[in-house]
């Protein structure tokens, strides 16, 4: 399977913004859509790629993200999650498996419970789901602002600098810090998780600074169909850092027969 490369795809006109996708693999294949976190994109699957042969793969910027633009309403994990649901209702989509990091898994994990589109495996990876657990995370979360985020991670800064059609670093900063301290309705899915249908993978790395092994814990037990993999030695990153130990398991997860709880 060949790499996103934000040149093979095109914009989607979603809620006054263009948001950006990516299709690989055959069209008659099931579908797996890959959902980035934070000031990511794409391209920070490709990774996976060679392990998700078989697979129609759809790779969704996320809003502000990549190539696609902000638009004027902002983001919340809502906000995101009914722009992927457009996004694949444009495709063709109604039935997928999901895979989310990060801000990708709340999003997913939003659209599980909305269950407007029809998820048939979930794999959530370094994913947070109820706002009581910005508590432990909020001063790190405030913290980060657009020259923080750029001297410490330049490579991302970069890229969104190269691929951004409409570039404000400073204002989309600034709109995905207040996403991430949304503790309203258009934020974490909170309780609304156990609405889940479909069998999911959740994934934490030991040493994630961001989402804690209770959390984790706690959040297998309000699913109904529910995996935990936590990788030792790894980070929030897990599914790269750790990818000897997810890798088999992500594989091993995909090949289980889907049995739909009721």
């Amino acid at each position: 399977m060949s790499a996103f490369d934000h040149q093979r795809g095109r914009p989607i006109e979603v809620s006054g913004a263009r948001i950006y996708t990516e299709t690989l693999g055959a069209g008659d294949a099931p579908v797996l859509v890959l959902l980035h976190g934070g000031f990511g994109n794409i391209e920070d699957f490709n990774r996976l790629l060679p392990a998700l042969e078989g697979w129609r793969v759809v790779g969704i910027d996320s809003r502000g993200h990549g190539k696609s633009t902000l638009g004027q309403a902002g983001w919340s994990y809502q906000r995101a999650q009914e722009d992927v649901e457009q996004v694949l209702a444009a495709l063709g989509v109604t039935r997928c498996t999901v895979l989310g990091f990060s801000d990708g898994g709340i999003v997913a994990l939003r659209m599980g419970a909305a269950g407007r589109v029809e998820i048939e495996r979930m794999i959530v990876v370094g994913s947070s789901w109820h706002h009581k657990n910005l508590a432990s995370t909020k001063r790190i979360l405030r913290s980060v602002t657009a020259q923080s985020w750029q001297h410490k991670f330049p490579d991302t800064y970069e890229a969104y600098q190269r691929l951004n059609p409409e570039p404000d670093f400073e204002r989309f900063a600034q709109a995905l810090v207040a996403g991430w301290l949304d503790e309203g309705p258009s934020g974490h899915p909170d309780e609304s998780v156990s609405k889940i249908q479909a069998p999911v993978l959740v994934v934490r790395g030991d040493e994630d600074h961001l989402t804690g092994r209770e959390d984790a814990v706690e959040l297998c037990r309000s699913l109904r169909q529910a995996h935990f993999l936590s990788i030792p030695f790894a980070g929030h990153v897990a599914y790269a850092e750790g990818e000897d130990i997810f890798l088999p398991a992500l594989r091993r997860f995909l090949a289980q027969p889907v049995h739909r709880s009721s």
